[in-house]
């Protein structure tokens, strides 16, 4: 089969089991995000407080160090604190290019992280059949799609550390995995874009 047919083939695959369907509502919903968080920002700052001076409140009083490491715990564990957080944080740098290069580092590394926590409740199966209807959703689109499904989960709204476990959960290729997650870098240069210009 020629690389012609595989992509023909890949395609029609992608077709009926509604792939482009769901990158395209996960794309509208990931610039509804953006665009969201940035008028909540400023209708708040507006009209309630001033957040460019909360974040230089932020950088005054907690350390870089404590700041990083908060972060690399949310990008480990679920992503309990959004990182467009973090990347507002990182324009109030003296260096916010650096630091903004380092919280996409330890995005990566936190998801790196979730997969080999999630490889390892593979091997508790009581804990894993009860994960497993937790994320079921995740687990299909990862069975059906593979590392296209990380790709979106480093770019789009998914939340990353979950797709991260449930690769590690079932046992996704590491090499394929590390791959289609640096994706992750440019989530955080074309968010980093935009938020960059607000704060």
């Amino acid at each position: 089969m020629s690389r012609y047919e595989k992509l023909v083939v890949l395609n029609r695959y992608y077709r009926i089991t509604k792939f482009y369907d769901f990158l395209k509502s996960t794309a509208i919903k990931g610039g509804l995000v953006i665009l969201l968080f940035v008028a909540v920002f400023v209708v708040l700052e507006y009209f309630f407080f001033d957040f460019n001076a909360l974040l230089n409140t932020v950088v005054e009083t907690f350390s870089t160090t404590s700041v990083f490491v908060t972060f690399l715990i949310s990008e480990t564990f679920f992503g309990l604190l959004p990182p467009e957080i973090f990347i507002a944080w990182s324009a109030k740098s003296l260096t916010p290019w650096l630091f903004l290069f380092i919280i996409a580092t330890l995005s990566y590394v936190g998801g790196i992280f979730a997969y080999f926590i999630g490889n390892q409740f593979n091997r508790i199966p009581l804990v894993k059949r009860h994960i497993e209807m937790k994320i079921a959703a995740h687990l299909v689109h990862l069975r059906k799609w593979g590392g296209i499904f990380v790709f979106v989960g480093a770019m789009l709204p998914v939340p990353h550390s979950v797709v991260s476990f449930a690769c590690g959960l079932i046992k996704y290729d590491i090499k394929n995995y590390l791959g289609w997650a640096l994706f992750r870098f440019v989530r955080f240069w074309v968010y980093a874009l935009v938020l960059f210009q607000v704060f």
